[in-house]
């Protein structure tokens, strides 16, 4: 095949998918040194665990339903819907925030692909969709184009009342247009549209170089040459760019120039308009407004929370002619209160309806619904088809025809679950993972962890084998003794509680036929993270015993009975502690700069009270937490808001802290490194002492992995207070 344009590599992984679609193209990597063992090498490289809030649950592929017209005729379209969900993605990957891109922009591409793999047009052509998405693969974060075949059966399956088999598409035909890991860069990318030969998209690949400052930025990708240009401007956060229907103007929910405020429901975001083509011409069109929408080139939907505390749909029309400015530009609410509507969704010449998620009050559940633009009524759509699961961030086809969304599949017998998820990132001497579980730690010679499940705290080698649990109670916080064999220390007790709550530190000898556990601390005072010496004969742990939260230390085995000692003092809390490897630092978060604030810095202290000083500082009213040394005690990692966030809360499933990323950092503040790159909470890491290979650790799936919560602040029902049953948070993130 003479080929008359060189091939950027996602066309090359094109070829692969369509001539071989059995094979899978495998990652590389150094090659270990030994043997493994357990899923284990002994090497100079080394492994770093984490937890992100409700991830290893989001098995979330991309839906589509057929609409019925006319909308007055509702039970028809509950009927036709009930039975004409066609499921559009893998199956496999995280798949989420998809795009029907109109089909005058994806012939560009179309005619960029090799004639001979696609088929030819006759009249028994299968029908197909075309869809742009996000998906998290591969340990990282890409953007792909897929066409779905659906044969024969897929006009037939359009008639209401009909059996549809869509649930698995025949063929498929797949791009990567974006690379998952650009130039060793890792990143977010999110909410993508394909314009003309252009993918428009957020990344987080460029760094701000300012603390707790987002690196959401909206970038143009041309799909044949690979080319990138910026489009936000530098010093400016953007988050979920629209594409108007000419393709001329982009949409984008910004923070501007004030940036962040540490804003975990609602971002303070406004609505700025720019040209597609080059970012110019910006212009703020809306105050206070996220996640907009086009109807036409004059037209924006967009959600925001309204001052009756419902979360509304509004309209904002543009002058089409005359200067563009927030004074010139005329907003109305769309959707009336007594039902929360987010994330809207139109499409080009229909006056007649939109599409938005909402959160019902005698519901726990998010769904996707039509708002009747006429009648000014709501419509709904997927709580017919599946009442008991969470649906996100609509989009309409451009014709209308059909409505796409992201939930959770069911598990099936093709899926496993990951205890371990292998997350690339851009040091090669570095194994990452998330892992199923809160708070894990290594044994000395890294082939054990340990976690906790909240309640219930659990052991396993890092191949998931011998997995088990050592303690059902409520526990957070785990360590291992890096001196006796399989003792491991914990804390016991509320993970969120005030200085007087009773929590205790206990070990655990978990290498005992059935466990035995020994309190170590006296009198239950919320004492806790408790860390050892490296010659395991002290224990530093946090206190709430003198009224504030500080730093003891005690005996390792037999806890304060056998001597402590107070390591910090003053009305502020100290916590999280961490002991080095060579004994002569421990570190800690702390909010001394501003007690009560929720504020938190990075401290270390030599074990004898000496040499305190500061580590790591996450601009005014920041947040560092959960430092842990490297194996060879000249690093740390970390979680923090040090890059703000990434996405609009509200288009994701609950997270407490929606800014937590994973960071490394020297042991003086400088070299710090951004890890993990998503709009999850991203906590609780840990840095072991041996090299797990670079891939994922599946178990077999056990029931349903979707048990996550939507966002708490949802929960919240302006008449009524909290729903009943609904767990609540607090405006602002916790610290334990």
């Amino acid at each position: 095949m003479n080929l008359r344009f060189p091939l950027p590599f996602y066309f090359i992984s094109f070829f692969i998918l369509i001539l071989c679609p059995t094979i899978k193209i495998p990652t590389l990597a150094s090659p270990p040194s030994t043997t493994a063992v357990n899923g284990v090498t002994p090497n100079s490289q080394t492994t770093i665990l984490f937890n992100s809030v409700g991830r290893s649950n989001y098995n979330f592929d991309i839906y589509t339903l057929p609409l019925s017209r006319p909308l007055s005729d509702h039970a028809a379209a509950a009927a036709a819907a009930n039975t004409n969900e066609l499921k559009l993605t893998d199956g496999v990957s995280v798949n989420f925030n998809g795009h029907f891109p109109h089909p005058n922009y994806s012939s560009p591409l179309t005619l960029a692909l090799p004639q001979l793999l696609l088929p030819t047009p006759t009249s028994a052509t299968p029908h197909s969709t075309h869809l742009v998405y996000v998906s998290e693969r591969n340990g990282t974060s890409s953007i792909y184009y897929d066409v779905v075949y659906h044969g024969d059966d897929f006009a037939t399956s359009q008639r209401p009342g009909s059996r549809s088999t869509l649930q698995s598409p025949g063929h498929r035909l797949q791009v990567q247009l974006l690379p998952g890991v650009d130039a060793g860069r890792v990143s977010l990318k999110d909410r993508p549209t394909l314009v003309g030969e252009d993918l428009i998209y957020v990344s987080t690949h460029e760094g701000t170089g300012v603390p707790r400052s987002s690196w959401a930025a909206v970038y143009a990708t041309h799909v044949g040459t690979g080319s990138t240009r910026r489009l936000t401007p530098r010093g400016v956060a953007d988050f979920s760019p629209a594409v108007s229907p000419s393709g001329d103007w982009t949409a984008v929910a910004s923070l501007g120039v004030k940036g962040w405020d540490g804003e975990v429901a609602e971002l303070g975001t406004d609505i700025y308009v720019f040209l597609t083509r080059d970012g110019s011409s910006r212009v703020m069109v809306v105050e206070h407004g996220g996640w907009p929408n086009w109807g036409d080139d004059y037209t924006i939907y967009f959600h925001r929370k309204s001052e009756d505390g419902w979360w509304g749909v509004y309209r904002a029309s543009l002058p089409r002619v005359g200067r563009v400015a927030t004074e010139s530009v005329v907003v109305e609410r769309v959707t009336p209160p007594g039902i929360h509507s987010f994330t809207p969704t139109a499409s080009s010449g229909n006056n007649e309806f939109i599409a938005v998620a909402t959160r019902r009050p005698d519901s726990e559940y998010r769904h996707i619904e039509l708002f009747d633009l006429v009648r000014s009524e709501f419509k709904e759509l997927t709580r017919p088809v599946s009442p008991y699961a969470h649906h996100f961030n609509p989009f309409l086809s451009p014709d209308s025809t059909r409505i796409g969304y992201h939930r959770c599949r069911a598990a099936s017998h093709e899926t496993d679950h990951l205890f371990l998820e292998n997350i690339q990132n851009p040091e090669p001497d570095i194994s990452l993972f998330r892992v199923d579980g809160s708070f894990p730690s290594f044994s000395r010679t890294g082939d054990r962890i340990a976690f906790v499940k909240l309640p219930g705290l659990y052991i396993s080698h890092p191949d998931g084998t011998n997995q088990r649990m050592v303690l059902d109670g409520n526990a957070f916080s785990t360590a291992w003794d890096p001196v006796r064999q399989g003792v491991v220390y914990t804390s016991t007790g509320p993970i969120f509680a005030a200085e007087r709550t009773k929590v205790d530190v206990i070990s655990i000898n978990v290498d005992d036929e059935k466990p035995s556990y020994k309190k170590l601390t006296e009198g239950g005072e919320n004492n806790a993270f408790p860390s050892p010496s490296p010659d395991g004969k002290w224990v530093v742990f946090r206190s709430g015993r003198s009224g504030h939260k500080n730093l003891y230390i005690m005996d390792a085995v037999e806890g304060e009975k056998g001597g402590i000692q107070r390591l910090t003092d003053g009305p502020w809390t100290d916590t999280m502690c961490n002991w080095s490897p060579d004994g002569e630092w421990i570190a800690f978060a702390t909010d001394r700069e501003n007690p009560g604030s929720g504020s938190y810095e990075l401290y270390m202290i030599h074990p004898n009270g000496t040499g305190l000083q500061r580590v790591i500082k996450s601009g005014s009213a920041g947040r560092a937490n959960h430092p842990w040394f490297s194996p060879d005690g000249k690093s740390i990692v970390f979680t923090s808001d040090y890059a703000g966030v990434s996405a609009e809360p509200i288009a994701t499933p609950h997270q407490f802290q929606p800014y937590g990323d994973i960071f490394v950092a020297k042991l003086d503040g400088s070299g710090i490194q951004r890890l993990t790159h998503n709009s999850y909470e991203d906590g609780t890491p840990t840095w072991g002492p041996a090299y797990i290979r670079p891939a994922d650790v599946a178990q077999p799936t056990e029931g349903q992995r979707c048990s996550f919560d939507d966002c708490h602040f949802l929960n919240v029902t302006p008449d009524h207070g909290a729903a009943e049953g609904s767990p609540m948070a607090p405006s602002r993130g916790q610290c334990v």
